[in-house]
């Protein structure tokens, strides 16, 4: 079973920026899993972010955070990055990781996602 941990998370002024990391451990059923974030703000529903494919770097971003964040991975390492820039307090909430087998798609539906970290908290205050 992988575990999944994020690390990175704080609380940030306007415009700040963070890296959010996502290390994967344990015993795994597939080396290098299809890797995404999601994030769930205050009174929200659970938002997919990103996801990135296990081998050859694409990426697939939803609308809202195009152009301010950015997904890599470190398969070396299995960990996974998400870079966030230019935050605004609707960016506040908690940040999860999450990975599937597999072959990976240019999705960030929850539901294909099978396992999921604790969550790191993202504040940005004004």
């Amino acid at each position: 079973q992988v575990q999944l941990a994020e690390s990175g998370g704080g609380s940030v002024q306007v415009g700040g920026s963070l890296r959010l990391s996502c290390s994967a451990s344990g015993s795994t059923y597939n080396s290098n899993p299809c890797m995404g974030w999601f994030r769930q703000g205050p009174g929200k529903q659970r938002e997919g972010i990103a996801t990135i494919y296990t081998y050859g770097g694409r990426t697939y971003y939803a609308d809202s955070v195009k152009g301010r964040f950015t997904i890599s991975r470190d398969n070396a390492n299995n960990t996974v990055y998400l870079q966030i820039n230019d935050l605004s307090p609707e960016d506040s909430g908690m940040y999860y990781c999450a990975a599937y087998p597999g072959y990976c798609l240019p999705t960030i539906d929850a539901d294909r996602y099978t396992v999921w970290g604790q969550g790191t908290q993202v504040t940005v205050s004004s």
